[in-house]
Protein backbone atom coordinates (compact mmCIF):
# COMPACT_ATOMS: atom_id res chain seq x y z
CA UNK A 1 0.00 0.00 0.00
CA UNK A 2 1.16 3.52 -0.79
CA UNK A 3 2.54 5.08 2.43
CA UNK A 4 0.94 8.48 1.81
CA UNK A 5 -2.52 6.96 1.34
CA UNK A 6 -2.09 4.79 4.42
CA UNK A 7 -0.92 7.76 6.49
CA UNK A 8 -3.98 9.77 5.41
CA UNK A 9 -6.29 6.85 6.25
CA UNK A 10 -4.65 6.43 9.66
CA UNK A 11 -4.92 10.15 10.36
CA UNK A 12 -8.58 10.17 9.44
CA UNK A 13 -9.65 7.05 11.32
CA UNK A 14 -7.42 7.43 14.40
CA UNK A 15 -7.94 11.18 14.83
CA UNK A 16 -11.41 11.94 13.52
CA UNK A 17 -13.59 8.94 12.72
CA UNK A 18 -12.73 5.71 14.55
CA UNK A 19 -16.47 5.02 14.73
CA UNK A 20 -16.62 4.75 10.92
CA UNK A 21 -14.43 1.66 11.20
CA UNK A 22 -16.20 0.40 14.31
CA UNK A 23 -13.16 1.18 16.46
CA UNK A 24 -13.30 2.27 20.08
CA UNK A 25 -10.25 4.27 21.14
CA UNK A 26 -8.75 2.92 24.36
CA UNK A 27 -7.38 5.26 27.05
CA UNK A 28 -4.49 7.18 25.53
CA UNK A 29 -6.09 6.94 22.07
CA UNK A 30 -4.71 3.44 21.46
CA UNK A 31 -6.18 0.71 19.25
CA UNK A 32 -4.94 -2.79 18.64
CA UNK A 33 -3.03 -3.00 15.37
CA UNK A 34 -4.64 -6.30 14.38
CA UNK A 35 -8.15 -4.90 14.87
CA UNK A 36 -7.25 -1.75 12.92
CA UNK A 37 -5.81 -3.78 10.04
CA UNK A 38 -8.92 -6.00 9.94
CA UNK A 39 -11.23 -2.97 9.89
CA UNK A 40 -9.14 -1.25 7.21
CA UNK A 41 -9.23 -4.44 5.11
CA UNK A 42 -13.03 -4.47 5.37
CA UNK A 43 -12.97 -0.94 3.87
CA UNK A 44 -10.78 -2.09 0.99
CA UNK A 45 -7.55 -0.72 2.45
CA UNK A 46 -5.01 -3.51 2.39
CA UNK A 47 -2.15 -2.91 4.84
CA UNK A 48 0.18 -5.12 6.82
CA UNK A 49 1.83 -4.79 10.24
CA UNK A 50 5.04 -3.93 8.34
CA UNK A 51 3.17 -1.12 6.53
CA UNK A 52 2.01 0.32 9.87
CA UNK A 53 5.54 0.09 11.26
CA UNK A 54 7.04 1.81 8.22
CA UNK A 55 4.48 4.64 8.13
CA UNK A 56 4.90 5.22 11.86
CA UNK A 57 8.70 5.22 11.66
CA UNK A 58 9.05 7.36 8.53
CA UNK A 59 6.33 9.99 9.09
CA UNK A 60 8.06 13.38 8.88
CA UNK A 61 5.77 14.78 11.56
CA UNK A 62 5.74 11.59 13.66
CA UNK A 63 1.94 11.60 13.66
CA UNK A 64 1.64 8.07 15.05
CA UNK A 65 3.10 6.03 17.88
CA UNK A 66 3.30 2.28 18.34
CA UNK A 67 3.58 0.53 21.67
CA UNK A 68 3.62 -3.24 21.69
CA UNK A 69 0.60 -4.39 19.70
CA UNK A 70 -1.07 -0.95 19.78
CA UNK A 71 -1.01 2.16 17.60
CA UNK A 72 -2.36 5.70 18.06
CA UNK A 73 -2.32 9.18 16.60
CA UNK A 74 -0.14 11.44 18.75
CA UNK A 75 -2.44 14.49 18.61
CA UNK A 76 -4.88 16.37 16.40
CA UNK A 77 -8.01 14.49 17.41
CA UNK A 78 -11.45 15.91 16.82
CA UNK A 79 -13.09 12.83 18.34
CA UNK A 80 -13.32 12.51 22.14
CA UNK A 81 -10.16 10.94 23.56
CA UNK A 82 -7.98 11.29 26.64
CA UNK A 83 -4.38 11.09 25.45
CA UNK A 84 -3.27 10.79 29.08
CA UNK A 85 -0.76 13.61 28.70
CA UNK A 86 0.59 15.21 31.86
CA UNK A 87 0.94 18.99 32.24
CA UNK A 88 4.45 20.26 31.57
CA UNK A 89 6.34 23.52 31.88
CA UNK A 90 6.73 24.94 28.37
CA UNK A 91 9.75 26.78 26.99
CA UNK A 92 9.64 30.57 27.17
CA UNK A 93 8.59 30.89 23.52
CA UNK A 94 6.60 28.64 21.24
CA UNK A 95 5.49 29.29 17.66
CA UNK A 96 2.37 29.02 15.54
CA UNK A 97 2.22 29.37 11.75
CA UNK A 98 -0.93 30.83 10.22
CA UNK A 99 -1.97 32.60 7.01
CA UNK A 100 -1.81 36.41 7.16
CA UNK A 101 -5.57 36.61 6.51
CA UNK A 102 -6.21 35.00 9.91
CA UNK A 103 -4.35 37.66 11.91
CA UNK A 104 -7.26 40.07 12.58
CA UNK A 105 -9.41 37.39 14.20
CA UNK A 106 -6.43 35.84 16.01
CA UNK A 107 -5.44 39.16 17.57
CA UNK A 108 -9.08 39.70 18.56
CA UNK A 109 -9.90 36.21 19.92
CA UNK A 110 -6.53 34.50 20.32
CA UNK A 111 -5.64 31.07 19.00
CA UNK A 112 -8.63 28.75 19.39
CA UNK A 113 -8.63 24.97 19.17
CA UNK A 114 -11.63 24.82 16.83
CA UNK A 115 -12.79 21.22 16.39
CA UNK A 116 -9.61 19.79 17.88
CA UNK A 117 -8.79 19.11 21.49
CA UNK A 118 -5.97 21.66 21.70
CA UNK A 119 -4.15 24.47 19.95
CA UNK A 120 -0.94 23.06 18.40
CA UNK A 121 2.33 24.93 18.93
CA UNK A 122 5.87 24.28 17.71
CA UNK A 123 9.19 24.59 19.51
CA UNK A 124 10.85 26.20 16.50
CA UNK A 125 9.79 28.69 13.83
CA UNK A 126 10.73 26.40 10.92
CA UNK A 127 8.26 23.72 12.01
CA UNK A 128 5.57 26.37 12.54
CA UNK A 129 6.25 27.67 9.02
CA UNK A 130 5.84 24.19 7.51
CA UNK A 131 2.53 23.74 9.31
CA UNK A 132 1.30 27.23 8.41
CA UNK A 133 2.22 27.06 4.73
CA UNK A 134 -0.48 24.48 4.05
CA UNK A 135 -2.85 27.39 3.40
CA UNK A 136 -0.51 29.91 1.79
CA UNK A 137 2.44 31.98 2.91
CA UNK A 138 2.45 31.81 6.72
CA UNK A 139 3.08 34.40 9.38
CA UNK A 140 4.92 32.90 12.35
CA UNK A 141 3.41 34.04 15.63
CA UNK A 142 5.47 34.06 18.80
CA UNK A 143 3.59 32.60 21.77
CA UNK A 144 4.80 33.74 25.19
CA UNK A 145 4.24 30.31 26.69
CA UNK A 146 6.18 30.81 29.92
CA UNK A 147 4.09 33.89 30.75
CA UNK A 148 0.91 31.94 29.98
CA UNK A 149 2.07 29.10 32.21
CA UNK A 150 2.86 31.52 35.03
CA UNK A 151 -0.72 32.80 34.77
CA UNK A 152 -2.21 29.31 35.13
CA UNK A 153 -2.53 28.03 31.56
CA UNK A 154 -1.70 24.35 31.18
CA UNK A 155 0.59 22.95 28.50
CA UNK A 156 1.14 19.39 27.34
CA UNK A 157 3.76 17.97 25.03
CA UNK A 158 2.76 15.13 22.71
CA UNK A 159 5.03 12.19 21.92
CA UNK A 160 6.23 13.92 18.74
CA UNK A 161 7.15 17.21 20.41
CA UNK A 162 4.04 19.23 19.52
CA UNK A 163 3.05 21.51 22.39
CA UNK A 164 -0.68 21.61 23.18
CA UNK A 165 -2.81 24.05 25.15
CA UNK A 166 -6.52 24.82 25.43
CA UNK A 167 -6.22 28.29 23.82
CA UNK A 168 -3.80 31.17 23.51
CA UNK A 169 -5.29 34.53 24.55
CA UNK A 170 -4.26 37.44 22.30
CA UNK A 171 -2.15 39.16 24.98
CA UNK A 172 0.35 36.27 24.78
CA UNK A 173 0.80 36.56 21.01
CA UNK A 174 3.32 38.60 19.08
CA UNK A 175 3.69 38.85 15.32
CA UNK A 176 7.16 39.32 13.90
CA UNK A 177 7.95 42.81 12.63
CA UNK A 178 6.76 43.43 9.06
CA UNK A 179 9.48 43.29 6.44
CA UNK A 180 9.52 45.35 3.30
Amino acid sequence: MDDRKLSKALSYYLRHAPHELGLQLQPGGWVEQAELLDKLQAQGIAASPADLQRVTATSDKQRFAMEGSRIRANQGHSTPVDLELLPQVPPALLYHGTPQANLPSIFEQGLLKGQRHHVHLSQDPDTAAKVGERRGKPVILHVHAQSMHEQGHQFFCSANGVWLTERVPPQFLQAPPATT
